[in-house]
């Protein structure tokens, strides 16, 4: 594999609960009783884990739109924009009904994947591109099944149930691509390193600024659920004004 990659992918992805300020020590503590079910550090760190994994693969998969040379990485690129999209909408609206303060920015480390893969091009960026994801997805896999099985908040369980589609069909198209090396991918999920948690925790929202909206593309194939309570066709309600992370 190519040193940037193997470089890259020594910082990988999450923690096992991630926190706007910090990491999580009591991710069972319930810290708020909700009329959709008590809400545990958990539950919180969850919907910001997901709202933070979009904010970098997003972009990342547009910069597959611009620079993938294979048709298979291009369609890759179109599932990670298709479906995390979906996600942030769910997790946008979510938030303020749990009274959950989200990020607007990646973490530094995720930031670093998109820097990684801004710099890569030619076969290089293919290669980087699926096994980054392929290993952020597989990680971040197990800790979906956990929330959606622990978790008391319905609210929560139905992102958690959209994050299980979503992250599923992204390892696929990954894998698709026929660029994964297996053995690199599950020892890099199997022996996480040690980072600290300034470099896997997204900065909180600076006050006064916009929120961040990871905007559906025009063909969009992926649809938010309904949540508990509402009524309509996809759930999403009303759509804040766009505005899309820079890419690079």
């Amino acid at each position: 594999m190519g040193g940037a990659l193997s470089v890259t992918l020594v910082s990988l992805a999450y923690p096992s609960m991630l926190g706007v300020t910090k990491v999580s020590s009591s991710p069972d503590l319930v810290i708020a009783q909700t009329q959709w079910g008590p809400l545990t550090e958990g539950d919180r760190d969850f919907v910001v884990k997901v709202r933070s994994a979009g904010l970098w693969e997003y972009p990342v998969g547009q910069l597959a739109l611009k620079k993938g040379t294979s048709k298979a990485v291009v369609t890759a690129g179109k599932h990670l924009i298709d479906g995390h999209a979906a996600l942030d909408t769910t997790c946008r609206k979510i938030a303020p009904m749990l009274n959950i303060s989200i990020p607007n920015q990646p973490s530094p480390q995720q930031q670093g994947f998109i820097n990684t893969l801004t710099a890569d091009s030619g076969k290089q960026f293919d290669k980087d591109f699926a096994n980054i994801l392929r290993v952020t997805h597989g990680t971040i896999f197990n800790s979906i099944a956990k929330i959606r099985s622990t978790t008391r908040n319905t609210l929560v369980r139905a992102l958690a149930d959209q994050a299980n589609d979503t992250v599923l069909d992204h390892i696929t198209v990954m894998e698709q691509t026929g660029l994964v090396d297996f053995d690199q991918v599950l020892f890099q999920e199997t022996t996480p390193p040690k980072l600290p948690s300034s470099d896997l925790t997204p900065p909180p929202p600076s006050g006064g600024q916009p929120e961040v909206v990871l905007t559906p593309p025009p063909n969009s194939t992926t649809q938010p659920p309904v949540l508990p309570g509402e009524s309509g066709a996809n759930g999403t309600g009303g759509q804040a004004a766009s505005n899309s992370p820079a890419v690079g």
